[in-house]
């Protein structure tokens, strides 16, 4: 039976918990109202027949594939490591409903600076520390099938030998420093700065990697490139509430991303302006009283608007503003 209908995850990656505030602020802007209790980790939702409940990233993953709740919002990384330990069934298993602009992260490979690894492919055969031991684990597998039909870098052919894959759940750098891993396989966060994100072209982010470099590790693969998402179980039991709030994510996320930009402009120069600005959809196109001229409104993505509102002078528009968007749907 469903308890619970909404999940929220805790930092996905050691940003000071700027992930959990990015998904509370989300909520916030879906008008969700809640307030939560020091140590509880239940939050009754005030104006929605709803709980939040704040579970560990992993256990949001397990907790809506086996459908004992409607949503959550964690890493698409510990979605796909549940997928594949437990592969989804008619039954279980978490669909995505979207991919949200933040939690940006990549689960890489990690070996020492100097030394004899210094590829994935030296890992064959070598202790290699993870929280991921299912993406690790398949990672290595496909990359032992590549090894072994297209042959090692010496030209030796056949399947190597796997590395030996253990689990540890937190501070996996810590494993190498004791001695006990010849590599890792961790998450490398990115932190928001001067560098584009490849999931919304409103947030910029920069690699970090402070921890790993610290341990004296470098990255030489990439597993995963990972990402928050909202994901929903196969069989809400609230399904039109979970479209509601769906809906309304989606929403503040559009209205995150864009700017409404109005204009006046000649009838004679309105197509030019258009193709300079055509919109999400279509812009919004009225009439001035006692004049040839129109009054145009149209969605524009925030890291575009400086560009557009110069081109569209440049065209012979005027009145040029930029409105920031409370929420869309």
């Amino acid at each position: 039976m469903h308890t619970y209908s909404l999940v929220l995850a805790p930092p996905l990656i050691p940003l000071e918990g700027r992930l959990q505030q990015a998904a509370l602020d989300l909520l916030a802007g879906c008008d969700i109202q809640f307030r939560r209790q020091d140590r509880l980790d239940i939050a009754h939702v005030k104006n929605h027949p709803i709980a939040l409940l704040f579970l560990p990233a992993s256990d949001i993953a397990t907790r809506v594939a086996e459908g004992s709740v409607d949503l959550g919002i964690t890493g698409s990384d510990q979605v796909r490591e549940y997928e594949a330990v437990n592969p989804p069934t008619r039954e279980t298993g978490a669909e995505k409903v979207l991919d949200l602009p933040f939690g940006c992260c990549k689960l890489q490979v990690q070996v020492p600076k100097v030394g004899v690894y210094q590829t994935p492919k030296d890992l064959f055969g070598a202790r290699v520390t993870t929280s991921f031991p299912g993406l690790a684990r398949l990672y290595f597998e496909r990359l032992a099938e590549q090894v072994g039909t297209k042959g090692d870098d010496h030209g030796n052919m056949g399947m190597p030998l796997p590395p030996k894959i253990t689990y540890q759940s937190g501070s996996v750098e810590a494993s190498y420093r004791m001695g006990i891993a010849d590599g890792i396989v961790d998450l490398v966060g990115m932190s928001t700065g001067f560098g584009k994100c490849s999931l919304t072209s409103r947030l910029w982010v920069i690699e970090s990697g402070d921890t790993m470099r610290s341990a004296g590790l470098h990255a030489v693969g990439t597993v995963f490139e990972s990402n928050a998402v909202l994901i929903r179980s196969r069989f809400p039991l609230k399904q039109e509430l979970m479209g509601k709030i769906t809906r309304r994510i989606k929403g503040v996320i559009a209205a995150q991303k864009y700017q409404m930009c109005a204009y006046n402009v000649p009838q004679n120069l309105l197509e030019k302006a258009i193709s300079i600005a055509p919109g999400k959809r279509a812009p919004t196109v009225t009439s001035l009283d006692g004049s040839d001229w129109k009054a145009v409104s149209v969605m524009v993505e925030k890291v575009k608007i400086a560009d557009v509102m110069d081109e569209l002078a440049g065209c012979g528009a005027e009145d040029i503003v930029a409105i920031d968007l409370a929420k869309s749907i």
